[in-house]
């Protein structure tokens, strides 16, 4: 009959590290404690990986020919391409420009944040140039100071006839578009005219081209492009030429006409007051640095008031572990500073694997190795008692353990 298997040594998992800690406790632990933000920065990943799959194949842009919600334009440009109508989108103004040639209609949707050299460009071109919701700078430089912006616009109670002669304001009928609109000169023909004498519609004729403003562009939105004559108006105004240039400014763009890369001068873009703010920070800045400066010094040694042997340190911290009945702390200590001490005594390292310091002691002390294990790397004691004789053993171990 075969003689029993030896129990098998289960110290060689993992060496105690002072704080009853071991390499896998210490990364669960590390992995509760940063499980959430983990979770967290993955389902912003999984939110933002959705978004853009989830995100529309169109514009997302106002007035855009290629955005289907309601304030896009895509209804109207379809219509206009079946109708013949070549439409050229762009975003920057140096490629409208470029492309506004003589035989071609330039349509410029609402664009607030345009440089002054880019108005004045746009105003030069040789197209028909049909300007949609402009503020009041591209409406002057756009007909010669002829049309300026009201005080105030007034959407009209119900629909009104156009009142003047003009073909696509005919074709279109009544309207219900907002006035906005001031002629400055005679030669300005206006439609759609209130009482406090603001017009929807001021068309002017400029060296054989036409520039039409309508105050309101929401007759180029798919949402209102049916209300009433809008989609009449959009179609004759936009489908004059063979050729149409739709300009979507980019808010960024600060390209002129022959110059694609060229960039705005620092004063064209910052406000005036920005310089003296710069300054004023920079000085806050030095002012602050040399306050915090001067409390700085070099180090200084103080004599502590009170002294605190180091066997009342271990007393103390012995009375809380006893308060907290963190036995398993406690021995971890214990153990790790006789695995250190009988370490250190045999020659090993401090990272060395258990079974090698386990063999040592065993040489040193011809005590059996599972023992040796037991009291080194064995589970924390059950109460004070077996914590008390634990401590004694380990005493006793060590004062056994000499060097080779």
């Amino acid at each position: 009959m075969s003689a029993p298997a030896a129990p098998t040594a289960t110290w060689s998992s993992a060496a105690v590290t002072g704080d009853g800690t071991t390499l896998g406790s210490r990364s669960r632990r590390r992995w509760r404690a940063a499980r959430w933000l983990v979770g967290g920065v993955a389902a912003m990943l999984l939110a933002v990986v959705a978004l853009a799959l989830l995100r529309p194949a169109g514009s997302l842009v106002a007035y855009d020919p290629e955005n289907t919600r309601p304030d896009g334009s895509q209804a109207l440009a379809h219509v206009l391409e079946r109708q013949g109508v070549e439409i050229e989108h762009v975003t920057h103004v140096a490629d409208a420009v470029e492309a506004a040639a003589a035989g071609t209609t330039l349509l410029v949707v609402p664009a607030p944040y345009m440089l002054p050299e880019q108005v004045t460009a746009l105003s030069a071109v040789d197209a028909d140039v049909v300007l949609a919701g402009a503020d009041d700078g591209l409406l002057r430089a756009a007909t010669g100071d002829q049309v300026q912006r009201s005080s105030w616009a007034s959407a009209p109670p119900s629909a009104t006839e156009p009142g003047c002669d003009l073909p696509a304001a005919v074709a279109a009928g009544p309207s219900m578009l907002e006035a906005g609109l001031e002629a400055t000169s005679p030669a300005v023909t206006t439609c759609w005219s209130s009482p406090d004498g603001s017009a929807v519609l001021a068309a002017v004729e400029q060296g054989g081209r036409q520039v039409v403003a309508v105050d309101d562009p929401a007759f180029l939105r798919n949402d209102d492009v049916l209300t009433e004559g809008n989609a009449a108006l959009a179609l004759h105004l936009l489908g004059r030429q063979d050729r149409l240039v739709w300009l979507v400014p980019d808010p960024a763009d600060s390209t002129v006409a022959g110059d694609q890369t060229a960039e705005p001068e620092p004063e064209a873009v910052l406000p005036a007051w920005f310089g003296a703010a710069l300054w004023w920070a920079v000085l806050v800045a030095l002012v602050v640095a040399v306050w915090r400066g001067r409390r700085l010094g070099r180090l200084v040694t103080e004599r502590l008031p009170v002294v605190v042997p180091s066997a009342e340190s271990a007393r103390g911290r012995a009375r809380l572990y006893r308060r907290a009945r963190s036995r398993g702390h406690a021995a971890a200590g214990l153990r790790a500073s006789t695995a250190q001490a009988v370490a250190h005594r045999l020659g090993l390292a401090r990272s060395a694997h258990p079974d090698a310091v386990v063999d040592a002691v065993v040489r040193a002390s011809g005590r059996d190795p599972h023992e040796v294990a037991d009291l080194i790397y064995g589970p924390p004691p059950a109460d004070d008692a077996a914590l008390s004789e634990l401590a004694r053993r380990l005493d006793t171990l060590e004062s056994e353990v000499h060097r080779p």
